[in-house]
């Protein structure tokens, strides 16, 4: 590296030329031009030296430059190349194991909790999507009951248990498919063996078959398929007012006719089989249903829903019945065919009410002689209605006539209310109050020398611990039992207690 010689050196051999210049110019002397020549020499070769000396400080304070970019040595680079794909098999090895070690890498340790996070959260999303729109549920009624005035009877406690779950299908279409099956437990028979036509204790259930008392069996109540399907076909389902409704199984034909929403729940609300359900039916025994209350059937429904929120339904049911029917040995033989016409009307000021008519024909009805042995066909009409007429009241009806078959009463009425605790502050609670009026056949008059009517009343109050446990006593009258003339009343005190989940 060369170094331009310093500004002031040069102006001074400019001056030194200059000088020689004008001493040429006024003639100098041979001698004066050689000292002149010298001293000019011998400063520039100073300013030479200095020069050289000035390159080598230099050289020897700058530091090395470091190697350029890629002029790395071979060995360093396979060094550090053999290094990651060393760690690249750590890896790889680590993630094909499921375990977990501590002498993993980090990495591999993350990424396989990150997986079982992930395969976590996927099986919780299955579950779920799978059990989307399923529902189950379990009810326990227990109910002890002590009765006055009827001979050779004692007090009675039973209980009785309800476990179910609502299954949906996989749509088809636009058509919603579900199945539901129930099954049912209990011991004790209640006091349903009075000499009345009436039973105090609906809620009482206990397998028969030659059982003991002290056996516990659960039975299998209902087992059906349901599909819905909106109308018209092939329409868009969401906006569909119509849908036709088909199902067949083992059911509870009450769960589809003669529903009534404050008399139709032995658990919960009236306890005496007339008000449960149309005396005609359940009482006097049309229903047709097995030892355990249930029958093989099919059921087609159509409901219209058009005019919300007022609509109109009608069904039809086909049920297998008597005694040999309801037990799958002659179902379609002669069958118990129901037809009901409901609606749902917002009548006193907007308030919701049902109104149901209903007939029915029973092929293989019984008579009520034990000793005619053979079947009979029976039929009739009823209607059952419910609506409220307050925040807090509903009021219920119901009506049944017998239009041909030997009976002991061919015509049945009952009504009564339901009010809500909301009126005394306690708007969990419950008040109900019904009476009934069962009217004896002419043909049992006739046989058995009974007058008049039987006429059933009760009184209940539902106390409401939680939400799943509820305390009810019951109060029940019975007057002229089985329209028996000068049969005394029988008085029914009850308590009953009902847990449901």
């Amino acid at each position: 590296m060369r170094i331009s010689l310093p500004m002031k050196t040069l102006a001074a051999a400019a001056a030194l030329l200059c000088a020689a210049a004008g001493a040429a110019a006024a003639q100098p002397g041979a001698g004066e031009l050689r000292q002149l020549l010298a001293t000019l020499n011998e400063r520039v070769g100073r300013l030479e030296r200095r020069n050289a000396e000035l390159e080598r400080e230099l050289r020897a304070a700058r530091p090395a430059a470091p190697p350029a970019r890629g002029a790395e040595s071979a060995p360093a680079i396979e060094q550090r190349v053999l290094a990651l794909e060393s760690q690249q098999a750590r890896t790889a090895a680590g993630l094909d194991s499921e375990r977990l070690s501590e002498n993993e890498p980090e990495l591999t340790s993350r990424l396989k909790a990150l997986e079982m996070q992930a395969g976590g959260a996927r099986s919780a999303a299955r579950k779920i999507e799978a059990l989307e729109g399923l529902s189950a549920g379990f009810s326990l009624t227990t109910m002890a009951q002590k009765p006055y005035g009827a001979a050779d009877a004692h007090s009675q406690l039973n209980y009785r248990g309800d476990a179910f779950v609502t299954m949906p299908l996989g749509k088809l279409g636009a058509v919603e498919q579900r199945v539901y099956a129930q099954f049912r437990v209990g011991q004790g028979a209640g006091l349903n063996d009075l000499a009345s036509f009436s039973k105090p204790n609906a809620s009482a259930f206990r397998v028969l078959g030659g059982l003991r008392p002290d056996d516990s069996v659960a039975v299998l109540a209902q087992a059906w398929y349901q599909a819905r399907i909106p109308l018209p076909f092939g329409g868009h389902a969401p906006s569909s007012k119509e849908t036709l409704e088909i199902g067949f199984g083992k059911m509870d034909p009450f769960a589809f006719f003669d529903q009534n929403a404050v008399a139709g729940d032995e658990t919960r609300q009236f306890a005496n089989t007339v008000f449960v359900h149309n005396p005609l039916l359940d009482a006097g025994g049309d229903i047709g249903v097995d030892a355990n209350g249930f029958a093989p059937g099919f059921r087609l429904s159509y409901q219209n829903a058009g005019a919300k929120p007022e609509s109109w339904r009608l069904s039809l049911g086909v049920f297998g019945a008597g005694p040999t029917g309801s037990n799958y040995q002659r179902s379609l033989s002669s069958p118990l065919i129901l037809l009901q016409a409901e609606t749902e009307r917002r009548l006193f000021a907007g308030l919701p009410g049902n109104y149901r008519l209903y007939a029915w024909r029973a092929g293989q009805a019984s008579h009520f002689d034990d000793s005619v042995v053979a079947t009979e066909r029976h039929s009739g009409w009823g209607a059952s209605l419910d609506q409220r007429v307050g925040d807090g009241v509903t009021l219920f009806g119901r009506y049944g006539r017998q239009v041909n078959g030997h009976v002991r009463f061919d015509q049945a009425v009952t009504a009564g209310a339901e009010f809500n605790g909301s009126y005394w502050s306690r708007a969990g609670d419950s008040l109900g109050l019904a009476a009934g009026w069962l009217q004896t056949s002419r043909a049992y008059r006739a046989a058995s020398g009974a007058d008049g009517a039987e006429r059933v009343l009760e009184l209940y109050y539902r106390y409401r611990i939680n939400k799943q446990f509820e305390l009810s006593p019951h109060l029940q009258y019975i007057g002229r039992p089985a329209g028996a003339a000068g049969a005394g009343p029988i008085t029914v005190l009850g308590l009953r207690a009902q847990l449901s989940y």
